[in-house]
């Protein structure tokens, strides 16, 4: 099963308004489910609950209706889920963001360029696979997942189906972030605190959404400054890009350098600007209250939407070379990264 983008030309309401209503509909049910006291006391959130419902469905039953659906499922995955972090903001303050500051920028670089390294070199050199393959499965577990994937995808000259080896790899060991990290977090926390938790599991879980789900499901301070840490990283994608297009350039031919379209994540930048714009108090609290209870159902639907696109079927199109890299990379990212969070504010 192949699915559409949003570049199809029939774009109008109709177009997505199928696959919004049956996002929508996971997202009810999730943040209904999240209310009853059992369930989240099980450690089931409303996002989580969202995911794993829209996982199920998208296995099931999804693939008869993805055709009507698909367009309002991408767009809900895609732009709901950037127009909920930048609503994000509002839960916050720029004094937050300031506490994670120095440190979770710290933490931010030397996780991304030990794990993207980690797969350039084991990539190529123990399990044989192609230079672009190893740069985007490096990108999407160093940076932000299936986003930091596409924006490689022109630097590095891909072809389109190692892009969707990468994101296939971003998507199976994302979603088991989603369970794994709050499962961690007895055990762990003793050593971090809850907001030390949030920025590990800020700058170690692949996508933006997987962070989101992580740390709702530990605490409301680990969810704040797992997003705080998780936008600091995104923001690191253009200098990446940067970097990655010199490197593409200096191993290119004589007389065959291009020059490549650099991805800015203009979201983790509005995110900041909420956020301070949140700090001086300009809106009446029950107006905020609103919007923060709005966000809360973007990302459920967001979720959902993640859930309905996770098929069982990626991890038969990734193969038995690229899911080992990717699973060595998450490794790192739980054990290396952690010892990184411990180092860095242990010195900070």
């Amino acid at each position: 099963m192949t699915t559409s983008t949003l570049s199809t030309p029939h774009r109008t309401l109709w177009h997505f308004a199928p696959g919004l209503l049956l996002s929508a509909l996971i997202a009810a049910i999730a943040l209904w489910g999240g209310n009853i006291p059992q369930v989240a006391g099980a450690g089931f959130s409303a996002l989580t609950l969202a995911i794993l419902i829209g996982m199920v469905v998208g296995n099931t039953l999804y693939p008869k209706v993805w055709r009507q659906c698909d367009g309002g499922v991408l767009f809900s995955k895609q732009h709901l889920l950037r127009l909920g972090i930048i609503l994000y903001g509002f839960r916050l303050t720029f004094a937050q963001i300031a506490d994670v500051g120095a440190s979770g920028i710290v933490i931010d670089i030397l996780t991304l360029s030990s794990t993207f390294g980690l797969a350039c070199l084991l990539g190529q050199r123990l399990f044989g696979l192609d230079r672009q393959t190893s740069w985007l499965i490096g990108a999407g577990s160093s940076i932000c997942g299936a986003a930091a994937v596409l924006a490689s995808e022109p630097v590095a000259k891909a072809e389109a189906s190692k892009v969707t080896v990468a994101v296939a790899t971003v998507v199976i060991f994302g979603t088991l972030a989603i369970f794994i990290y709050p499962a961690l977090w007895p055990l762990l926390s003793h050593w971090f605190t809850p907001e030390a938790y949030g920025i590990y599991t800020g700058s170690t879980v692949h996508e933006v959404a997987q962070v989101v789900a992580a740390g709702h499901a530990i605490s409301p301070e680990a969810e704040n400054s797992a997003v705080i840490a998780k936008m600091l990283r995104v923001m690191m994608l253009a200098p990446f890009l940067l970097l990655l297009a010199g490197r593409v350039k200096q191993l290119a031919p004589a007389g065959q350098q291009e020059k490549s379209k650099i991805t800015i994540p203009w979201f983790a930048v509005l995110f900041i600007v909420v956020a301070i714009f949140n700090s001086f108090h300009l809106l009446p609290d029950a107006l905020v209250q609103e919007i923060v209870a709005l966000d809360t159902a973007l990302l459920a639907m967001a979720m959902a939407a993640l859930g309905l696109t996770t098929h069982v079927s990626a991890l038969k199109k990734a193969g038995m070379r690229p899911m080992l890299l990717a699973l060595i990379l998450f490794i790192w990212l739980i054990v290396g990264g952690g010892a990184i969070n411990l180092a860095v504010q242990h010195i900070l």
